[in-house]
């Protein structure tokens, strides 16, 4: 079967975990509420540490916890568990989160705390730079669905796909004027567009083979933007 299934709890400080066993992945809420049951505050004590309202400081004494391995990134963005989001809030919820916990605000706290807020930071970043993107984003939506799309795979694409890949990047390899590089840039420009139209109708849908598909159609023209990136380096 095309779909294979991973480890429903997100380890926080990883996109794609390894070597993970085998179980039902969790939807994106109940990943968020899997850790309701969750540990003492390890500065003072108290109940309820990790799992407090806003996920970062303990209510009681206000100390920095561990970042929640059970929370996914749609959840710690306060964005909807979808395809379809809303970027501008999506940059105004990271700003507010590295106001909360970027090291820099933590200089003069307890080294478990700078700790804390590294990771935390970092994962902030990752959540947003994941999310962001409309490729990264339907992988990581496919993963919290238990569905991988493997590395250096063709995922049977077609031959006409695979004829349409080779002769753009033999268009890329020849072009040597600015004019040449526009037109491609266009061209993948519009592909991608019409990608990500599709793969947002398949999400909708609740389609994932067709998202699968999509999303690797997607990957492929994202190497050759990156290539057109190269490219235009100077030598």
């Amino acid at each position: 079967m095309w779909r294979r299934r991973v480890g429903a709890l997100l380890r926080v400080w990883g996109f794609w975990p390894t070597g993970v066993p085998e179980r039902r992945p969790l939807s994106c809420n109940a990943a968020s509420q899997a850790g309701s049951n969750s540990p003492r505050c390890w500065n003072c004590g108290s109940p309820g540490g990790p799992g407090r309202e806003n996920g970062f400081f303990c209510p009681q004494c206000r100390a920095l916890q561990a970042p929640d391995p059970t929370r996914d990134y749609f959840s710690l963005m306060d964005c909807d568990c979808s395809f379809r989001v809303d970027t501008v809030k999506l940059q105004r919820r990271y700003q507010q989160l590295q106001r909360l916990v970027h090291p820099d605000f933590f200089s003069q706290r307890s080294q478990t705390e700078k700790d804390f807020s590294e990771k935390h930071s970092t994962l902030v970043n990752d959540a947003y730079k994941t999310l962001l993107a409309p490729l990264s984003r339907g992988l990581y939506l496919l993963k919290l669905h238990g569905i991988e799309i493997p590395e250096r795979t063709d995922y049977e694409m077609d031959r006409q796909f695979l004829m349409e890949i080779m002769e753009i990047n033999e268009k890329l390899a020849e072009a040597e004027s600015e004019a040449a590089m526009k037109e491609i840039e266009s061209i993948v420009r519009a592909k991608q567009k019409e990608l990500t139209d599709n793969v947002s109708s398949a999400f909708e849908q609740d389609d994932f083979e067709e998202a699968k598909e999509i999303l690797t159609k997607m990957r492929y023209f994202s190497n050759i933007e990156e290539k057109i990136k190269l490219k235009k380096i100077p030598l």
